[in-house]
């Protein structure tokens, strides 16, 4: 009798280490060798290794310390953060629950009972004690648990991306709408300086006119330029003020307890080491999120299809159980049981078919999904080179208008002071000048802009081997890179 037991418990523990489903490879997806933006210029290097490993907080390749207080900041009190980093608490504490289910359940009862028969005289009643303690176990023969384990884990670590992509999104917003602050600064900078050469200019035509050498109507067009140029400096408060409430509502703060430091130095343009496109499998987190959750659906299909098969569960319980309280807790009032039992579902009409086909078919879309993310992260590089590219061509030829505009308006002032051209000629030729120098700082914070757009979609500061920044070394892991193999 010791030989069939230890067989059928051989058996039992060979037929729990399989599990039915599809086991999970990371598919191919539509990456090309080179970007095609990047063929085209000659400003770009090709990235080292190293390069794709570890960029640290991409933010600090600007040198701007007023920036990196503000990510600071906002890594730690962002609250849409906040609530995706729940969201991956969440998705732990639902993998654990998962996994304790691998092992056996222990519970333990104690109650007394009072139980009565007949009514009058012919009642009759009587005491039990019971106390008992049972251990449940369903034994995963054909990988279910498994399945739902490994779904689970997939579904952290998409939790754990989609942190990712949400903190990295909040950054560029943060990042952009700093740039853009920055740019309002110069150009308000601009219009001062406007402005007091306008009221300038009004009051030379004033005296001019006072003193019989000037017509009223180059007094009402000086007039007219310098409203103007007031009008333009107001609308840059509002769009100041606008860029600051945003800022502040980025890192947790109420816009009236919120203050930059005023008048900081430009940032510097910082170079960036593109890489092959493969590589934003590893490095950009919605990928990776859209990877992981493909994974969870691989799993799921397995969990479907565990259904046609018998489960498997023991069960054991011990304790004791008397009508006689004196001896409730004595050998004779010992009880125990043990056995296993086996449970198939005979005829269902369709619904296990029907899930085995829903969740096949809840693996192809998310194929479709992870086969597009990848595509939309690839045009997302490809529309950033090409804007940057483009913009450091637009902004070399503006240097050349600036330069021309400036001498343009030396060469005119001159002439009007001298008395051989009129004010008319001055005034165009000044709103040439403001229109190029407004231009030209436009066209910096684009280029600024355009970098943070090439960092961000090339993944930032993401690190495939944790799945987290390389400045949170102590959040929730996860690995898709390595579970894909």
């Amino acid at each position: 009798m010791i030989l069939p037991r230890f067989a059928l418990a051989g058996m039992v523990l060979l037929l729990s280490a399989c599990a039915v489903g599809p086991d999970y490879q990371r598919p191919e997806a539509p990456v090309g060798e080179h970007f095609r933006e990047e063929v085209r210029s000659t400003a770009w290097k090709q990235a080292e290794p190293a390069d794709l490993k570890d960029r640290g907080p991409w933010w600090e390749s600007f040198n701007d310390g007023v920036l990196n207080t503000l990510m600071q900041s906002l890594n730690e009190q962002n609250f849409t953060l906040q609530q995706a980093q729940a969201r991956v608490r969440q998705a732990q504490a639902t993998l654990s629950n998962t996994r304790s289910t691998q092992f056996p359940q222990v519970g333990s009862s104690v109650g007394t009972t009072r139980r009565g028969s007949g009514s009058g005289d012919t009642s009759q009643s009587s005491s039990a004690y019971d106390a008992s303690i049972t251990v449940n176990w369903e034994v995963d023969l054909w990988g279910r648990i498994r399945r739902q384990v490994e779904a689970g884990d997939a579904g952290l670590q998409a939790s754990a991306a989609d942190m990712a992509a949400t903190r990295l999104s909040l950054q560029s917003q943060l990042a952009q709408t700093y740039l853009q602050y920055r740019s309002v600064e110069s150009s308000e900078r601009v219009l001062d300086e406007t402005v007091a050469a306008y009221e300038r200019s009004l009051q030379i035509n004033q005296n001019r006119l006072d003193a019989g050498f000037s017509a009223p109507g180059d007094v009402a067009a000086a007039l007219s330029q310098l409203e103007g140029a007031r009008t333009q400096r107001l609308a840059l408060n509002r769009e100041k003020a606008s860029y600051l409430h945003a800022m502040a509502v980025l890192v947790g703060r109420a816009p009236s307890q919120f203050e930059v430091v005023p008048h900081a130095p430009w940032p510097v343009a910082p170079d960036i080491p593109v890489g092959l496109p493969s590589s934003l499998l590893e490095r950009r987190p919605d990928v990776a999120r859209a990877e992981r959750r493909m994974a969870q659906a691989n799993a799921q299909i397995g969990v479907a299809k565990a259904a046609w098969f018998p489960s498997l569960s023991l069960k054991a319980s011990g304790g004791f159980s008397s009508s006689d309280l004196g001896e409730w807790l004595t050998a004779p009032a010992r009880v125990w049981s043990l056995g296993p039992a086996f449970a198939l579902t005979l005829l269902d009409f369709g619904a296990r078919r029907a899930q085995v086909e829903q969740a096949e078919a809840s693996y192809d879309e998310q194929l479709a999904a992870y086969r597009q993310t990848v595509l939309d992260a690839l045009k997302e590089v490809e529309d950033a080179l090409s804007e940057r590219n483009g913009l450091e061509l637009e902004q070399a030829s503006q240097a050349r208008s600036l330069a021309a505009a400036r001498e343009s308006l030396r060469l005119t002032r001159n002439q009007f002071d001298a008395g051989l051209v009129d004010f008319l000629s001055l005034a165009q030729t000044q709103a040439t000048a403001l229109s190029a120098e407004r231009q030209a700082l436009d066209l910096e914070s684009q280029r600024l802009r355009a970098a943070v757009k090439l960092m961000v979609a090339l993944g930032g500061g993401w690190d495939v081997t944790t799945g987290l920044s390389p400045e949170e070394p102590n959040a929730v892991e996860a690995d898709p890179a390595a579970k894909a193999e």
